[in-house]
């Protein structure tokens, strides 16, 4: 039987484990932080503006929607590694883009905005649960919250390329 910690703290795990995820969520949380910063900071109009990539005519609200469902996907394997009912096979990643693409392409800031939040809450929640850190949880958790890391770069330089309109249309 597991004795109930009351201290509200969590499990005592081994020095390495929690030195490791010490690490790991600090770098979460300043990336994280980034990305709600910059996201926050845009223009409700250029939300929309397709641009971000030129493939698929992206914007700034599918990232949004990219990165939430990615991480809600990964909260999900976590789970499913966590309860023992994970089955590793091949992901098509495009396939999946495509899918998460046109499955929130239609909904509106708000929502995706929700999602990311949400589902960022609840990866780092399953990713805090888990009894182990195996192969699988570590590729989960990078396709979830270390997939920030990918797009942050391409962010900052829309964001640039964003303010720069926005000078050229208020000088016009």
């Amino acid at each position: 039987m597991t004795e109930i910690d009351r201290s509200g703290t969590l499990p005592a795990r081994d020095a390495a484990f929690a030195a490791a995820d010490e690490e790991r969520l600090a770098h979460d949380q300043a990336r994280f932080a980034e990305l709600t910063r910059l996201l926050s900071s845009v223009d409700p109009a250029d939300r929309t503006r397709p641009g971000y990539y030129t493939e698929n005519d992206w914007t700034i609200k599918d990232l949004v929607a990219h990165l939430g469902t990615w991480m809600a996907e990964s909260e999900v394997q976590l789970l499913r590694i966590d309860a023992g009912s994970y089955v590793d096979e091949p992901i098509d990643i495009d396939a999946m883009n495509a899918q998460f693409l046109a499955a929130l392409r239609d909904q509106d800031w708000t929502t995706c905005w929700n999602q990311l939040l949400s589902a960022h809450a609840q990866l780092l929640a399953a990713w805090l649960r888990l009894k182990q850190r195996t192969p699988a949880a570590e590729f989960w958790f990078a396709k979830g919250a270390d997939h920030v890391d990918e797009h942050l770069p391409r962010l900052r330089m829309w964001m640039a390329e964003l303010k720069g309109a926005a000078g050229g249309r208020a000088g016009t």
